[in-house]
């Protein structure tokens, strides 16, 4: 171990690195920098794991070192082979992992020490415990929902309800509280508190739907990083706690600026609380703001190829379609053939689109779409109505206006792109169903709307060539 100076030395490395991390996560907020912010963030935690293992006085243990060795090799390999469109799914596994090692780490410190522990080391234990099994199974479940092995709908099991989740909870303390004042049953105890924990991240996350997968993977990160925090507490790491807490604390920003993005409390979102709506109650859309079909049906329509080619102003509003049908390329080229006509073009992306915050962006920057000509929703939403033609790929929840209509439905209330603003719209869909909301596109039946249903790879695609003639 090392002497009380060194002691002093560590706490000092553990804020510089603590600080590394911060700057890392501030840097991935913005596709300029992100992946030097990844890279930051990766070496800051390569660097803690080796200061921790020598203010142990565990450099010489070579299972940790072969265990380092498996784990980088491994993580390297599955990143390098999981294609774009899986990355939600891997980022939920990882949430998982993290909140797995933290449950781990408790259950050894409570087999091994707990009779030595203070009050307050027992209480974090059994703390991690609980945050730590909630983490890792309600994130193997978002990603097996995310990976369509588990139903994309909220799945609400027998005798699942807000009854039953309170229940577990309120057996959780009693049985966390039975911990601390029982060190003869710690054991059974500890496997009762892991059953408890595992089962309520089963029940949190299986009644999430599709639609609200980027919030709960928000959440899961930041209960991954509460998990290791309060096992720092228990370990007496402040390395582990400070950069716990910072992992802890932008997963829970990330979720709230999510729940603004949709408009919703998240309470409501992870109990399902619109499920109880039998039905939707439509208001009537202001028929002034859209031209009349009758008023129209004795001109010519344009084909969408003409309307482009006429357009001065064109916004690109890409969905988590694009990324099923990994059509990014062609996106990208439709996006090159415009610019090349002198049209000014740009991308709207909304908060929420795809499967976890900033999906979209990662996808466009993939093929080296300019950063400048992401526009997030509020900056682009006021310039929809002076757009001249607007190309929807694979949207569909945040680009229905039944948001702003459609009573009692999961997406009523959410802020949407204002896409029905624009001039004329032409949307590359694989079809007119419902996007994972469940609501109906009133998009699709408006008379300045085109709609190029198929795969997008190829609708795109024809749509370019068309433009090039």
């Amino acid at each position: 171990m090392w002497g009380v100076s060194m002691i002093g030395t560590y706490e000092v490395v553990s804020i510089v690195l603590s600080i590394l991390v911060l700057m890392g996560i501030k840097m991935m907020s913005s596709p300029k920098t992100a992946v030097q912010g990844n890279r930051l963030g990766a070496v800051a935690m390569l660097v803690a794991i080796v200061v921790v293992l020598a203010y142990n006085g565990i450099m010489d243990v070579p299972l940790l070192w072969l265990a380092i060795f498996v784990g980088g090799v491994s993580g390297y390999i599955i990143a390098k082979r999981v294609k774009m469109i899986q990355m939600p799914q891997m980022v939920a596994l990882l949430n998982g992992f993290g909140g797995g090692a933290s449950a781990l780490v408790a259950l050894v410190e409570i087999f091994e020490k707990y009779s030595e522990m203070m009050m307050f080391s027992r209480i974090t234990s059994q703390l991690a415990l609980v945050v730590g099994g909630i983490t890792l199974s309600g994130s193997l479940i978002a990603a097996g929902k995310l990976d369509r092995r588990i139903s994309q709908r909220p799945v609400i099991l027998a005798a699942h309800s807000q009854i039953s989740n309170m229940l577990l909870l309120i057996m959780g303390v009693m049985v966390i509280i039975a911990s601390v004042a029982n060190i003869s049953g710690i054991v059974l105890l500890s496997i009762i508190t892991t059953i408890l924990s595992l089962t309520y991240g089963v029940f949190f996350a299986i009644r999430v739907g599709g639609a609200d997968m980027p919030i709960t993977i928000s959440l899961l990160n930041s209960f991954s990083g509460l998990a290791g925090a309060i096992c720092g507490f228990t370990i007496g790491d402040p390395l582990l706690v400070a950069v716990g807490a910072i992992v802890g604390a932008s997963g829970l920003i990330l979720t709230q600026i999510m729940c603004g993005a949709m408009n919703r409390s998240l309470i409501d979102i992870l109990s399902g609380s619109y499920l109880k709506s039998n039905g939707a109650k439509k208001k009537t859309v202001a028929k002034e703001k859209f031209v009349d079909k009758e008023e129209t049906s004795e001109i010519p329509k344009k084909s969408p190829a003409e309307l482009l080619k006429e357009a001065k102003k064109v916004i690109i509003v890409p969905g988590y379609g694009m990324a099923i049908a990994q059509a990014q390329s062609q996106v990208k080229a439709l996006y090159d053939t415009l610019e090349s006509q002198g049209k000014e073009v740009k991308f709207a992306i909304h908060p929420v689109a795809g499967r976890m915050p900033g999906h979209m962006n990662v996808l466009l920057a993939e093929v080296d779409v300019p950063y400048d000509k992401l526009c997030e929703m509020d900056a682009i939403n006021p310039e929809f109505s002076e757009t001249d033609v607007a190309i929807v790929v694979g949207a569909c929840d945040v680009v229905n206006p039944a948001a702003n209509t459609a009573e009692g439905t999961p997406i009523y209330g959410m802020p949407v792109l204002k896409v029905e603003e624009v001039k004329d719209v032409i949307v590359c869909n694989l079809d007119t169903k419902p996007g994972y909301s469940g609501v109906d596109n009133s998009l699709y039946e408006l008379p300045n709307v085109d709609l190029m249903l198929g795969n997008a790879v190829e609708t795109v695609k024809e749509l370019v060539e068309n433009i090039k003639q």
